[in-house]
C-alpha cells in the first residue's frame, strides 16, 4: 500500500484523481478531503492510499 499526498489548484487535484481511479492495475481505498495550504488560496492539498491490484493467471 501507498500513501500519496497530491498538492495543486482544485482542478488538478480532481484530474489526478480521476486518472488513479480509471488505472485497472491500482485500487483506490480511500480520498481525503481537500484541505487549503497555509498561506495561499490558490493551492490545496488531499491524501489518498492506494495498492497494486494482483492479477491471478488461471492455469
Amino acid at each position: 500500500m501507498l500513501k500519496i499526498r497530491f498538492m495543486g489548484t482544485k482542478s488538478d487535484i480532481a484530474w489526478f484523481q480521476k486518472i488513479l481511479s480509471s488505472n485497472n492495475k491500482i485500487e483506490v481505498l480511500e480520498v481525503s478531503e481537500l484541505y487549503s495550504n497555509k498561506g495561499t488560496k490558490k493551492y490545496y492539498r488531499a491524501y489518498a492510499q492506494v495498492q497494486k491490484v494482483n492479477f491471478k493467471k488461471d492455469n
